[in-house]
């Protein structure tokens, strides 16, 4: 029998054991010498909680609304890729989870279960697509369709993978789908990564480069909101300027993400720019942030540095990976119990009550 788990790192750890290792290494792996994955994560370390005291914390509300709806905490599921490499049940399980935890799901394009499995596995549970743009847009308009006759509510499209970084394991294990899994919302071999020999490069780097169209920009951006009534997000931007650029093209939200690490290594950590896309975008649309969340007090610092909620990939899968939907039902569980203990011990009954005050940056002597 298995250790208590009582942490994500616990989860992780477990799951490293359970999972073949390329599978594993693709989940976890970063972009080249993973500085930046590493940094994710660090970032959060550099802050201090401020906690204020004699506040009354008998009860302390998690609930917050994003994009029109109200969810129990503001801490939802990030879009992972390929999840039934995790568990059987993949992509479902992950939905049946947000569900009896009352938050919200982005689902990846890439999911090896369809928008319409996960959609009738979530019930009421809001779900978000995640969208790349390829080369044949009316592809991309295909998923976006789908996804809004199954009853999405958002679209939040990826504008940081042109192409793929170089992500140094998966180069190394010749990283491909297993053989009895596809993307399951594409119904050719190549477009459903499951096409038999990729060379000596990971498979998914050739895939991008054959689908994916590079030329992406702001006009596409513009494109997709005169096709689609769904509020669109754009996910990953990590500096001021393209926030600005994200309000002027109406988007409803931005996502400060570096796509987990895994693009370009030697980008800031995502806590470390959030505040600067939170004043650029000066309250004109939601922001949320992804990238390095292991625990409550992430995201309580992530909350009181502007963000309207965050997003968790990794720790859902070791969850999925353990233990499939209840695996990722304890790990959302245990992080939105570990942000409400931190909550109530820094005074706030609320999550309106979190402010800036509430985080202090150490000094560079404090860290050395």
């Amino acid at each position: 029998m298995s250790a208590l788990r009582v942490s994500v790192d616990d989860f992780q750890e477990d799951a490293r054991r359970t999972l073949p290792r390329a599978v594993y290494d693709y989940y976890c792996s970063g972009a080249d010498e993973q500085r930046t994955l590493a940094d994710n994560v660090e970032a959060f370390n550099r802050w201090y909680l401020i906690p204020r005291v004699l506040r009354d914390v008998t009860a302390v509300d998690l609930s917050v609304s994003l994009l029109g709806r109200r969810v129990s905490m503001p801490l939802c599921v990030a879009a992972t890729a390929m999840q039934r490499m995790a568990h059987p049940d993949g992509e479902t399980a992950t939905a049946r989870a947000c569900k009896a935890a009352g938050t919200a799901m982005m689902l990846s394009s890439w999911a090896t279960s369809t928008i319409e499995e996960v959609m009738s596995a979530a019930g009421d549970a809001p779900l978000w697509l995640q969208l790349y743009i390829y080369k044949d847009r009316d592809l991309t308009l295909s998923l976006v369709r789908r996804a809004e006759k199954a009853g999405y509510k958002a679209i939040f499209v990826t504008v940081d993978t042109p192409y793929l970084g170089k992500r140094r394991a998966d180069v190394r294990n010749r990283f491909k789908l297993p053989p009895h899994l596809s993307m399951s919302n594409f119904s050719s071999d190549t477009l459903a990564f499951s096409e038999g020999n990729y060379g000596n490069d990971s498979g998914l780097a050739v895939y991008v480069a054959k689908a994916i169209d590079p030329s992406i920009c702001w006009r596409d951006i513009s494109w997709l909101q005169r096709n689609t009534q769904l509020p669109v997000i754009v996910k990953g931007v990590l500096n001021g300027e393209d926030a600005v650029l994200a309000v002027k093209h109406g988007v409803s939200g931005i996502l400060v993400s570096n796509h987990g690490a895994r693009q370009l290594d030697g980008v800031p950590a995502t806590l470390d720019v959030l505040e600067e896309v939170v004043q650029a975008v000066q309250g004109r649309c939601e922001v949320f942030l992804d990238g390095g969340v292991r625990r409550g007090t992430d995201v309580l610092k992530a909350l009181a540095l502007g963000a309207s909620a965050v997003l968790v990939g990794r720790p859902v899968l070791w969850g999925l990976a353990c233990q499939g939907q209840d695996g990722v039902f304890e790990v959302l569980n245990l992080l939105k119990e570990e942000l409400r203990l931190a909550m109530a011990l820094s005074g706030c009954r609320s999550v309106s009550e979190v402010s800036r005050s509430l985080v202090r940056r150490k000094s560079l002597s404090s860290r050395m």
